[in-house]
């Protein structure tokens, strides 16, 4: 897994190369749990520090700065919403792999815990040929494999990812504990 998509599933992107993005984000009207904010830590793939600060960056909008060990800073900019039991994330996908915007999951276990989850391609490339949302394969650049596309309107997209149904859709990217002070 490149360094980039390491930092970036610390908010909220890729698995295996592929990735799947939405016409529209979520929208920024519900605030993030304050437990979600502060420093986190984990490693990455190789056993190397990577640390992640979560802080408000104005209204309900927040920012990400992961950092890994040897490489610079990296800044992203998402916003929340909890639907149910499940609270979720949407950030801007950079150009260079196509713009739109991401949709993760994450959970804080007794709020020293940080989870991050990705959709399964391939379980929304079935929702997609039940009909169950509407889209269409893309190809991701940078040799990142292929990606999905869902242009659905963001309520159908959130009804569908709601359904208890559809729980396995969510996979595990990325653990943090929260850092000690």
């Amino acid at each position: 897994m490149k360094a980039w998509r390491v930092l970036l599933a610390l908010s909220f992107l890729l698995l295996n190369g592929c990735l799947v993005t939405f016409n529209e984000p979520i929208p920024a009207n519900e605030a993030a749990p304050k437990a979600l904010l502060g420093k986190w830590a984990s490693k990455d793939a190789w056993g190397e520090p990577l640390s992640l600060q979560i802080s408000r960056s104005g209204g309900n909008a927040y920012k990400a700065i992961a950092t890994a060990k040897g490489k610079p800073s990296q800044e992203y900019a998402f916003t929340v919403s909890r639907h149910g039991n499940r609270w979720y994330l949407s950030a801007g996908v950079p150009k260079r792999l196509g713009g739109n915007f991401l949709i993760g999951g994450f959970e804080l276990i007794d709020n020293h815990e940080l989870v991050v989850y990705n959709l399964d391609v391939e379980q929304v490339n079935q929702a997609l040929e039940k009909k169950e949302l509407s889209g269409r394969g893309i190809e991701v650049p940078d040799d990142n494999g292929d990606g999905v596309l869902i242009d659905s309107p963001m309520a159908q997209v959130l009804a569908y990812l709601d359904d208890p149904a559809n729980s396995d859709l969510f996979v595990e990217v990325a653990r943090f504990q929260r850092a000690a002070k």
